[in-house]
């Protein structure tokens, strides 16, 4: 909620000023219009709560994933059902949970109010709305078929989150055994293996320690002396990697390597595939025209070198060729794909097609993470059980072998 400083004239001529709190200039309008007052000047009014609002929305988003796909199906029954979009607008408005996403909501009823199409008003939020949705709401307005396009679209943005869960579901066990490695590492070598290393030299200092105990010691006695270095370096590597992969190269690079890890790369491959079939069949299905549909594709793919593979199959078939072959010809797109995707072209059935794949590919991913991860929880408690139990183990060898020479004392 905003402050606006306005100025206006009533319907007899006479001046009239004052201040109004509202979301958007369209409803200080509308709002003034009813007590028959035209405004002649408008200012929003700076604060410092403006100022702390715009931060907060910075770093946050007026609407979750899983809020357009619960609008978007709700919204689709309305119309389906034939309340006119409007009302449709500002019941889920007063019912949406979160305020960000209620304002949003009235914002877009307003500006379709003040007579701008649907999908107008959608564009402008493209930080929540993207290409894909507004072109798919757009083409819906064109054919009258507005109802069914939004049922499509939630279709497409439920199957999508459910790809999205299961990627981050595979990543989190790895990623998380990762850093409580890390830490058991860290605390071991910086708490529990000076106090060992004191109890030896309490024992006797002239002994020498067996040399698994000594280099254990030793890069203990390292990560102490230095710890700020390494804090540093962890701080670099992380911070300076997040910024290369906001650079073109740097995610160029990073998402090239990416599809060749062994495991991950297969299984990210596979949900490039799905996404860019299931996409491509959705906006081919509401009568998108493929180029735009193409490009719209390749905003969308998440990985650069596919999005690269998607907008040079683009160029080559505005040149006139089709658009099987140089999906192929981009080595991104396994034979099977492209094979499908000709047949679809030649039998005049691309969207059905379409669709088929990324249901094959959305069952595959399926079978993949749940293999994958079966595979990677045994391998990281191998890992970290073997990087404790060797750190342990190493400190252990002394107190064996002083036992053994007591017993043969």
């Amino acid at each position: 909620m905003a402050t606006f400083a306005w100025e206006g004239l009533t319907r007899a001529g006479d001046s009239r000023r004052g201040t109004i709190e509202a979301d958007n200039e369209p409803e200080v309008h509308n709002r003034l219009r009813q007590q028959n007052i035209t405004v002649t000047r408008l200012a929003r009014r700076a604060s410092l709560n403006r100022s702390f609002a715009a931060l907060a929305q910075r770093f946050s988003t007026a609407a979750t994933r899983k809020e357009i796909a619960i609008f978007t199906r709700q919204l689709a029954t309305m119309i389906d059902a034939g309340l006119p979009l409007v009302q449709s607008l500002d019941i889920l408005a007063s019912q949406a949970d979160r305020p960000p996403f209620a304002r949003l909501l009235r914002d877009i009823k307003t500006t379709v109010e003040h007579g701008a199409s649907f999908s107008e008003a959608l564009k402008e939020h493209p930080r929540t709305f993207d290409d894909l949705f507004t072109n798919l709401i757009a083409a819906g307005e064109a054919g009258g078929i507005l109802d069914r396009i939004l049922a499509r679209l939630a279709g497409y943005i439920e199957k999508s989150i459910k790809l999205r869960n299961q990627i981050r579901g595979a990543m989190a066990y790895p990623i998380g055994i990762l850093f409580v490695a890390i830490g058991v590492i860290a605390l071991m070598l910086g708490k529990i293996i000076p106090v060992f290393e004191g109890l030896f030299r309490e024992f006797n200092a002239s002994a020498a320690l067996p040399a698994p105990t000594q280099f254990v010691i030793n890069l203990s006695h390292g990560f102490i002396d230095n710890f700020i270095f390494f804090a540093a370096g962890a701080a670099i590597f992380f911070f300076g990697g997040g910024y290369l992969l906001r650079t073109p190269g740097g995610r160029r690079a990073f998402d090239r390597v990416i599809l060749r890890v062994p495991l991950f790369g297969s299984l990210l491959r596979k949900v490039a595939v799905a996404r860019f079939c299931r996409t491509l069949g959705t906006l081919l299905t509401a009568g998108v025209p493929i180029l735009d549909a193409l490009d719209i594709v390749a905003k969308s793919a998440g990985n650069v070198i596919v999005a690269e593979a998607i907008q040079k199959a683009r160029l080559r078939i505005s040149e006139g060729r089709s658009i099987a072959e140089p999906l192929g010809e981009s080595g991104v797109f396994p034979s099977m794909v492209v094979q499908m995707i000709g047949v679809g072209e030649q039998t005049g059935a691309m969207d059905t097609m379409l669709q088929k794949i990324a249901d094959f590919y959305e069952d595959e991913v399926d079978v993949a993470v749940g293999a994958l991860t079966k595979l990677m929880e045994p391998a990281m408690m191998v890992f970290l059980g073997g990087i404790v139990g060797g750190l342990l183990i190493a400190m252990y060898m002394p107190i064996f072998e002083l036992a053994g020479n007591v017993r043969a004392g």
